[in-house]
């Protein structure tokens, strides 16, 4: 299983359009490409001299899936993204494979 880790900061003057669209239209039509099992849309608790930062998590199973949704549709959306935002954001991309994963175990009474 494997992450694909989108970081943003994003200017304040952006910042309540980009969140909207992010969350309404950009994060639906990476997930509508068929190459993601899911997303978790974070804000990362840091204090910025300026804009707030986010950290969007793409979950995927095959590396195939990664590399398709490279070829096809990444170009066009990053387009999209900075055709309407362009100047205002800084993002950085990080590929990770999960190694293992644990489950707290709870202790009731």
């Amino acid at each position: 299983m494997y992450l694909y880790n989108v970081t943003v900061n994003i200017d304040d003057s952006a910042h309540a359009l980009w969140k909207d669209w992010m969350l309404e239209v950009h994060i639906p039509e990476v997930l509508a490409t068929g190459q993601f099992l899911d997303c978790r849309f974070t804000r990362v608790l840091v204090e910025e001299e300026s804009g707030t930062t986010y950290s969007i998590q793409y979950r995927f199973a095959l590396m195939e899936d990664f590399q398709l949704y490279q070829e096809l549709y990444a170009p066009g959306l990053r387009r999209q993204t900075e055709e309407r935002f362009g100047g205002k954001f800084v993002a950085f991309r990080t590929l990770l494979e999960i190694q293992n994963e644990f489950m707290a175990e709870r202790l009731d009474g």
